[in-house]
């Protein structure tokens, strides 16, 4: 009986184990298939935006052209009238003078001066283009924009199956940052305006031996250790873990549940030393990794030790969207599919006369962070703190508080 009831207690919890990786997993699908729908109706305005560009250009081309042949060619018919013209007469003068008798010399004489007057006649209409024609360098400007095209084609294709190591390259989009003040707060873009599902999955060989994995997705700090293998990227002095995953390039978009306790969540760089201090270890307390922080009574972005408090009301759910190649960070709350910038973290101008310290370490610094490949990151600061990635129903988050 003793046997029984064990095991049927290790059948509820992998039915409620299985109840929240339901939910996440339905989510991800939904999220997965949204973004598909949503990407797809980019990319077909956008190509057929290009379409209307080179649409434009063919049609500018041929009417340059056309311009440049109706120019010339008349300016150039006319040349050939004259010519023709003027061919024709001193033919006829010619002929004229070869027919009067040799004995008529004041005929002859009349001819001969006929003749000589259409030989100095030289009115040839000026020509005013040059030698070369000007539209024959079409077909070269527009060589060269089929070579630009399928360069650029063939570079972002690569860029998309994974090839190369700098990422995909875009142009800077915004110069500003989400201030701290709550109306800045709704500026940044929305993330679902560019959003890369992001699945994570921790990392049992970086965990910190205070804390409890549930699964890929699941975390909890607890007061017993647990004997983990050793191993060389496990933190030693902060209770942390990160996710498998790396990033370098593109979009990143991911959400967490507070469930319970103090919780820090954040990216930090690959080659970060784990057996930093617990000072200098934890997240946002180093010039290698950020975050944002609740402490029980309100969010925190942490920095290179510094901070910037936040006045919102809590989120059980945040989410996190990294745009690596705009090097900025921003942290949202996310409420019945509403999402509220808490923080974003960017280099930006300070407005005349005001100066913050944190925005100041952000403008000298943390731009330098990108210069390394990042890693999810989680802090369970306090000894209750308990959360999972991926955003979870309410029936599932009861589930994970009695655990």
């Amino acid at each position: 009986q003793a046997q029984q009831a064990k095991f049927l207690s290790d059948v509820e919890n992998e039915l409620e184990e299985l109840a929240v990786t339901i939910a996440q997993a339905k989510k991800m699908v939904e999220l997965i298939k949204g973004a598909a729908t949503k990407e797809r109706e980019r990319v077909e305005k956008l190509f057929a935006e290009a379409s209307e560009v080179l649409a434009t250009f063919q049609k500018e081309v041929a009417g340059f052209i056309e311009d440049g042949e109706r120019c010339m060619l008349g300016e150039a018919e006319a040349d050939l009238r004259w010519k023709e013209e003027r061919r024709a007469k001193l033919a006829q003068c010619k002929q004229n003078l070869e027919n009067v008798p040799s004995t008529n010399t004041i005929y002859f004489l009349q001819e001969f001066q006929a003749l000589k007057v259409a030989m100095e006649e030289n009115l040839s209409p000026a020509l005013s283009f040059q030698n070369e024609l000007n539209f024959t360098k079409c077909t070269q400007a527009v060589g060269a924009m089929k070579d630009v095209l399928s360069a650029a084609c063939k570079n972002q294709w690569d860029h998309l199956q994974g090839k190369g190591i700098d990422g995909l390259s875009f142009p800077e989009k915004e110069e500003g940052l989400c201030s701290p003040s709550p109306s800045a707060r709704r500026s940044p873009r929305h993330p679902a305006s560019s959003l890369l599902a992001f699945i994570i999955d921790l990392d049992s060989d970086t965990a910190d031996k205070f804390i409890q994995l549930f699964g890929t997705k699941g975390a909890k700090r607890v007061l017993c250790p647990i004997p983990y293998p050793e191993s060389p990227t496990r933190f030693i002095n902060c209770e942390q873990v990160l996710g498998m995953n790396l990033m370098n390039r593109g979009n990143y978009y991911w959400e967490v549940e507070l469930i319970d306790g103090w919780v820090s969540i954040g990216v930090i760089a690959e080659d970060f030393d784990p057996r930093e201090s617990y000072n200098r270890g934890r997240l946002g307390r180093n010039e290698k990794s950020c975050c944002l922080q609740w402490n029980g009574q309100n969010y925190v972005a942490w920095f290179g030790g510094f901070e910037s408090i936040i006045q919102q009301p809590f989120f059980h759910t945040i989410g996190v969207f990294l745009e690596y190649s705009e090097k900025a960070l921003t942290f949202y709350g996310v409420k019945d599919s509403k999402m509220t910038c808490l923080q974003q973290l960017k280099v930006s101008h300070f407005a005349k006369g005001q100066f913050d310290p944190f925005q100041n370490k952000i403008n000298h610094q943390f731009a330098s962070l990108f210069l390394c490949k990042l890693k999810p990151a989680f802090f369970l600061e306090s000894v209750d703190a308990h959360l999972q990635i991926g955003p979870l129903k309410k029936d599932c988050v009861s589930v994970l508080k009695r655990r």
